[in-house]
């Protein structure tokens, strides 16, 4: 299959009014359809963790610092697009490097962040 056959059903219009109008029309999308965005460039973070200090504390901190955060070992971490929770995941080790493979993908509504 290619990658143009691709249904994208994750994408599909919210209104009832769009739906219908979509099927009228007898459009089918599919991942071609999000040719035009390929390039846009997006922010991603992964946050391990969050902490909450006074400035007196942060002028504080030196080399060699620990740094207690609000998560526990082995706890999912927050994977952010453009300052959006999208999923959660795990830190991983790839070709001596830190990476993050992704175990949950959080859908509308389903953020508590």
């Amino acid at each position: 299959m290619a990658e143009d056959d691709l249904k994208l059903d994750e994408f599909a219009p919210d209104s009832d009014a769009d739906n219908m109008l979509a099927g009228l029309l007898g459009e089918e999308r599919t991942a071609g359809d999000l040719a035009p965005v390929f390039d846009v460039p997006v922010a991603i973070s992964a946050v391990l963790g969050r902490s909450s200090m006074s400035v007196a504390q942060l002028l504080q901190l030196t080399q060699g610092s620990v740094l207690e955060l609000d998560r526990k070992v082995g706890e999912a971490i927050d994977i952010y697009v453009n300052n959006r929770l999208v999923a959660r995941g795990e830190v991983v080790i790839v070709d001596e490097r830190l990476g993050v493979t992704m175990t949950e993908i959080i859908k509308d509504g389903d953020a508590q962040a």
